[in-house]
């Protein structure tokens, strides 16, 4: 497809057409868009529609690590800590400008620590051999682990031990499924919920959908309909039977954003066991600082959730026993907040003993729903999710393709300039734009041809289409996104057509959010 088969009226007209798509999927996160992604690689054809926007929910708001999880290695899973590292190998493989290799230091404070974790990180190394590699673990004595870890406690430090994982910037992901989606022949439209499951015969056979802008309504035909939205998925499933019981029990973890000075260099710091069971990580990110997360059990799902009380005051005193200088509540940036959909309704124990692995369920009116998992194991929930769509609506029995497909924008070679962007090969299209290189505020690197881009080929609605996701200026500095905000409001009224009223009130609406990022503990 053409850049100008992304616009707005576009999108709305092909949601309109009279067919009957191969595939309808529910949910523009993780796992709807690699289902997406899924089905139209094989060559059916695929309609997503997302209520927000695309990651506006869970797939924002992760610890932006692409990893096999070494706390699971202590419980014995070694099955999913082998199957989440070659997802690893994967998208490194397939989104080089959006995933990288990271490094991770873990300080050892007693006599026991790194021949311990040496035992569990080796066969971390073990699990990861071959393809999936990208690092051996090693051992460190105290003098090397202050200088990975300049900031470190070194109050009886015996020295650390370090290891590889990866990072990634989780919304520019999905924006790159989301364009990979269109790259494959299929249409992602976002700012469109779902009002009600089609079902005749007894059997789900489309869906109905709103625009949330313009509030009119059509119904859409399908031979089968995925229900991918995440935590959310129980509500969907309703739409369907409204006698199901649920499948999920929602957690909620919360992420810091601190200034770099706390966590100086590039390796991030693991602290193996905090005092709820789980791990804490210390995470260099786009010049700042990540610190988290927590483990709380909530029984709603908001879209967007705020720390409960006692959260950030857990982060900052764990992060305090480990880091020199540690960081207040007057030093957080920015304060988000992650709900997962972990499997296990009804279950009274602790939500970090909850599943993380995925489960795909098909209904007694056939609507397929996937949920569970995480980022990192994202393309497999969608292969088992489009493996089960394709029996209930009786489509050509294909293989998933998608284990080799480089996303949109990934540079042919990982020596590429681009692998270093997170726009990747499009970053000479967007630098053609008007205000390239003209930065909208100080502090951020967001450009005006930027803002540009992210209406004319990310699909951009509103403010904070583009400060929350498009460029990441919220999570790391909600002050600062706020300042932006009006300037991202012009520009994106220019693009729309719209006057000075839509600028107001966007500004409104953000200023509001912005201040639930800055505000910690709310409880709400």
């Amino acid at each position: 497809m053409h850049a100008a088969d992304l616009s707005r009226p576009a999108l709305i007209a092909r949601l309109r057409e009279a067919r009957i798509w191969d595939v309808v999927v529910i949910g523009g996160g993780a796992s709807g868009l690699g289902c997406a992604v899924d089905a139209a690689a094989r060559g059916h054809s695929v309609l997503l529609v997302e209520a927000q926007d695309f990651a506006a929910g869970t797939s924002s708001r992760a610890t932006k690590l692409v990893h096999g999880g070494v706390r699971y290695l202590a419980q014995g899973r070694l099955a999913l800590v082998r199957e989440a590292l070659a997802e690893r190998a994967h998208l490194l493989k397939n989104a080089p400008h959006l995933v990288r290799p990271l490094r991770f230091v873990v300080p050892a404070y007693r006599w026991y620590d790194r021949p311990l974790m040496g035992v569990g990180l080796g066969l971390y190394d073990l699990l990861a051999s071959g393809s999936s590699a990208i690092g051996r673990s090693r051992s460190l004595d105290v003098a090397r682990t202050v200088a990975a870890l300049p900031n470190v406690n070194t109050a009886g430090l015996r020295g650390g031990i370090a290891y590889m994982d990866a990072q990634f910037d989780d919304a520019r992901l999905a924006l790159a499924l989301a364009r990979t989606v269109f790259d494959l022949g299929g249409t992602a439209i976002n700012h469109c919920e779902v009002c009600e499951l089609v079902v005749e015969d007894g059997r789900v056979r489309g869906v109905r959908v709103r625009d949330r802008e313009t509030g009119e309504a059509c119904r859409v035909a399908a031979r089968v309909v995925i229900n991918a939205t995440g935590v959310w998925a129980d509500a969907v499933r309703r739409l369907a039977d409204p006698a199901v019981p649920p499948l999920l029990r929602p957690s909620q973890g919360v992420h810091l954003v601190v200034d770099h000075e706390f966590l100086p260099g590039s390796d991030a710091m693991l602290v193996p066991r905090t005092a709820d069971g789980r791990v804490l990580f210390a995470i260099p990110w786009q010049g700042r600082v990540l610190l988290g997360t927590t483990d709380t059990p909530r029984r709603d799902t908001p879209l967007e959730p705020r720390p409960l009380p006692g959260e950030v005051d857990f982060i900052l005193a764990t992060a305090a026993r480990h880091l020199a200088r540690a960081p207040t509540r007057t030093d957080v940036r920015s304060a988000f907040v992650g709900l997962r959909p972990l499997i296990g309704a009804g279950d009274a124990s602790a939500t970090r003993n909850l599943s993380r692995e995925h489960v795909v369920e098909v209904s007694s009116r056939g609507l397929v729903s996937v949920t569970g998992g995480k980022w990192t194991t994202y393309r497999l929930m969608a292969a088992d999710a489009v493996d089960a769509a394709q029996s209930v609506a009786g489509l050509p029995r294909r293989d998933s393709q998608t284990a080799c497909l480089p996303l949109h924008g990934a540079p042919s070679t990982h020596g590429a300039a681009s692998a270093s962007d997170c726009y990747g090969t499009d970053r000479d299209q967007v630098d053609r734009l008007a205000g390239a290189g003209r930065r909208l505020v100080e502090g951020l690197t967001l450009t005006e041809a930027e803002v540009r881009y992210a209406f004319r080929a990310e699909f951009a609605r509103t403010v904070d289409d583009v400060l929350a996701r498009r460029h990441r200026a919220l999570f790391l500095d909600a002050t600062l996104a706020a300042a932006a905000a009006p300037a991202v409001a012009s520009i994106l009224a220019q693009e729309r057509g719209v006057g000075a009223d839509w600028c107001a009130a966007e500004c409104t609406r953000f200023a509001a959010l912005a201040a639930r990022y800055r505000d910690l503990g709310m409880g709400v």
